[in-house]
């Protein structure tokens, strides 16, 4: 399997289950016809989507409408986005959110529990308000509730798992951004960016580009250069691995500070050992 070394702002390194022509795959599905060379995705940004397998999609089609974004069909049936669609989509989705005047009629929206943090750090970056766990009918369509919000389009995980909100949106009149995998539903749906919507990486990296296209496009950070935000943050993680990772920087802090404690002995050790032989001298 090919290997992709950590980049400007991809931490990790991660392993790619694909086969010796991911080159020559890439490079086809890379291609944006008729777009703007600012808009092209670069190498960097076809290795991560196929790092992280945004680029796979189930063995189930829902809608005869996905054939235009597949590529193709491996032996074991599981279809193959086309990423240069996905990428097309994507240059799409962030050209309508970049002309809602306040980001906080955004709302990005994931029932989901791996895009819940994707969907937050979305909003905190962009200014996008966010509604990630179980989502409360009626929000989009009860002015009675004390949550009820009134956003000028709506950008949801998976349009399957956040079905209500989708419909309400229909009933309210507001754009829907979805991420749709090969057997979501696209019903209600005004702007599907094909890719996996069933893996925690391709979700946190999708919500990652999406985000860094808005801010470049409000001239918020330069394109030039890379987004000094990592994609690690838009991942989701376990509770375990965050328990995990708590119990380690306490075990540091309590070293760091016996180590500091040590040397702090040692210091005053000294200083009185010296003090002590400067009487004896004098004496």
């Amino acid at each position: 399997s090919a290997r992709v070394s950590s980049g400007p702002w991809l931490s990790l390194s991660w392993n790619l289950p694909v086969s010796s022509s991911v080159p020559l795959l890439a490079t086809k599905m890379s291609h944006v016809p008729n777009g703007s060379s600012a808009l092209t995705m670069t190498e960097h940004d076809v290795q991560s989507l196929l790092a992280c397998e945004a680029h796979l999609g189930t063995k189930q089609l829902a809608d005869p409408r996905h054939k235009k974004y597949i590529y193709s069909r491996r032996t074991d049936g599981v279809f193959v986005f086309n990423l240069a669609r996905t990428w097309e989509k994507l240059m799409l989705a962030a050209r309508v959110l970049v002309t809602i005047e306040n980001p906080a009629d955004i709302c990005a929206i994931s029932s989901r529990p791996y895009g819940q943090r994707a969907v937050f750090k979305f909003g905190q970056y962009t200014g996008a308000h966010s509604l990630a766990g179980r989502y409360t009918p009626g929000t989009l369509t009860n002015q009675m509730q004390d949550k009820y919000i009134e956003p000028r389009v709506i950008v949801v995980t998976d349009p399957r798992v956040d079905h209500q909100p989708v419909r309400e949106s229909a009933y309210s009149n507001i754009p829907v951004i979805a991420f749709v995998n090969t057997d979501s539903p696209l019903r209600y749906v005004d702007i599907a960016i094909p890719c996996n919507n069933k893996s925690k990486t391709a979700i946190g990296l999708m919500y990652y580009l999406l985000a860094r296209e808005v801010l470049r496009l409000r001239n918020a950070i330069p394109r030039q250069l890379p987004w000094e935000i990592k994609v690690d943050l838009f991942f989701y993680r376990e509770p375990e691995e965050v328990e995990k990772a708590e119990k380690v920087e306490d075990t540091f802090d309590a070293k760091q500070a016996e180590y500091e404690a040590n040397l702090e002995n040692v210091a005053t050790g000294a200083a009185e050992q010296t003090w002590t032989t400067g009487e004896e001298s004098w004496g």
